[in-house]
């Protein structure tokens, strides 16, 4: 396992340009992009946006974003603004949930699921 540096997903988008712009607005920076991938980066993490959409794959994909405040990520990214400037499905405020994390959630243009969370100390 020392050999393992990083672990990055594959994410679906149905409309690859509005995808990428979607993600910068959301704090993210391409590092590279082709006709087929964007790789999307924020600090030491990243993903790799894919110019490739099966509805429900999308719509059942989910990732995970811990961040140390949730409502100061929340308050800074404002993701209901992204929502209505991009369309897509509302975010969901952050909220305790029953497995004793603090999460909001935001849906990209392609039906993707993000859990932005916060540990609890």
């Amino acid at each position: 396992m020392s050999q393992i540096l990083a672990l990055r997903p594959f994410v679906p988008a149905q409309d690859f340009a509005l995808s990428k712009r979607f993600y910068e607005a959301l704090g993210f920076r391409i590092t590279h992009q082709d006709d087929d991938i964007a790789m999307m980066k924020a600090g030491s993490f990243s993903f790799i946006l894919q110019n490739f959409y099966v509805k429900e794959f999308a719509e059942n994909c989910m990732l995970q974003l811990l961040v140390r405040d949730v409502d100061a990520w929340w308050r800074e990214m404002n993701p209901e603004a992204l929502a209505s400037e991009f369309g897509v499905n509302p975010a969901r405020a952050p909220a305790m949930q029953s497995w004793g994390m603090k999460v909001g959630f935001v849906f990209d243009p392609s039906g993707v699921l993000w859990h932005v969370g916060e540990v609890p100390f």
